[in-house]
């Protein structure tokens, strides 16, 4: 039972690191920055110069700059999944009498998501530009909290509407800014919100999908197999029942490709699953992932304590993280029909 401790090991290590991320996202000391910057100093002296250079550029060049790594990462775990499920798992189903519809859902499911995926890496999530910035300042009132009239980006040089962001990684000022995304290689934004929440949804359902296929498969070759009723030997020659530690131990040794296709596919969806649900929450309270962190501290980004009353008039009778809200069903309207600004014709 070596193998699965190991594996039992490598999935409670990836668990803990969900746990982090999800505990630690948006501040700035987290536990891996600070494991980064100790493992950095203490290698420092016995690493050569052009290794650390090399490393910083490919950090700085993954991480801080526009790039299409993760978009090709994105499409060689998907084939790989896909291939695996087509040559092994497609086969078995056949066999088990598993209805050529079923089976063709994961591959219509695909089609589905390769459009909200292209188009999440193509729209414009709604860059803020001289020409059309005048419009933008009026989409959104200004809460006098976490945005505030007259603000400038130091580096656009443009008024910052309520509800925008600069993002560093695209070097531009985003109309309600979510975040940037480096699976699409992407902001999010207000004009593709609606595609990234589409899309996290198909690349669950495909998940799911394909996850109960492959399952009801290997269930269905362990009960014709006959494992549950089989016994064996153990290590001091006594004869033992088969329980479900041997069952799974059988299933890595005989199907270990498919076995690892399918807790690879639960982990994607059950991590998929959770970050679909809080954007569903964000998009329900119409609140960005941006303004759920501030949200959180609630700290004034442009006033010293002293000067926050003068500054910081309170928000006119609405919850402080929903000042935006309208009601779920005009939240829902805005997500997937973005507020356009108004442009007044000269008489």
């Amino acid at each position: 039972m070596d193998f699965l401790t190991l594996f039992a090991v490598y999935v409670a290590v990836v668990l803990a690191c969900i746990a982090l991320v999800c505990r630690y996202s948006g501040q700035q000391q987290t536990p891996f920055s600070l494991l980064f910057n100790y493992i950095s100093k203490l290698t420092a002296p016995f690493t050569p110069k052009w290794l650390q250079r090399f490393s910083q550029w490919t950090l700085h060049r993954l991480f801080h700059q526009r790039n299409n790594m993760f978009i090709y990462l994105h499409i060689l775990l998907e084939g790989a999944v896909y291939a695996e499920f087509t040559y092994e798992v497609f086969g078995y189903c056949r066999e088990m009498d598993t209805t050529l519809t079923s089976l063709s859902v994961p591959y219509v499911l695909l089609a589905v998501k390769s459009l909200f995926f292209y188009l999440c890496i193509k729209r414009d999530p709604g860059t803020v530009t001289k020409k059309r910035v005048a419009g933008q300042l009026q989409i959104y009132p200004y809460d006098r909290r976490m945005f505030h009239p007259g603000v400038s980006c130091p580096t656009c040089q443009l008024l910052k509407p309520a509800r925008s962001k600069h993002c560093r990684v695209c070097n531009r000022c985003v109309q309600r800014f979510d975040h940037h995304c480096v699976w699409v290689n992407n902001c999010i934004g207000a004009l593709n919100t609606r595609y990234f929440l589409l899309y996290l949804f198909s690349v669950c359902a495909m998940a799911g999908d394909i996850a109960l296929l492959t399952g009801d498969m290997l269930l269905h070759a362990v009960l014709r197999s006959g494992l549950l009723r089989a016994s064996y030997l153990d290590e001091h020659g006594q004869q033992q029942q088969a329980g479900p530690l041997f069952v799974i131990q059988h299933l890595f040794l005989t199907f270990p490709r498919i076995v690892f296709m399918l807790g690879f596919l639960v982990f994607v969806f059950f991590l998929l699953a959770g970050y679909a649900l809080f954007h569903s929450y964000l998009a329900l309270a119409n609140q960005t992932s941006n303004e759920w962190y501030k949200s959180r501290g609630f700290v004034c980004r442009h006033c010293r304590p002293a000067a926050a009353d003068h500054l910081c008039s309170p928000a006119p009778d609405r919850s402080r993280r929903r000042y935006y809200s309208r009601g779920i069903v005009q939240n829902l309207r805005e997500i997937f029909f973005p507020p356009r600004p108004v442009h007044k014709k000269d008489n």
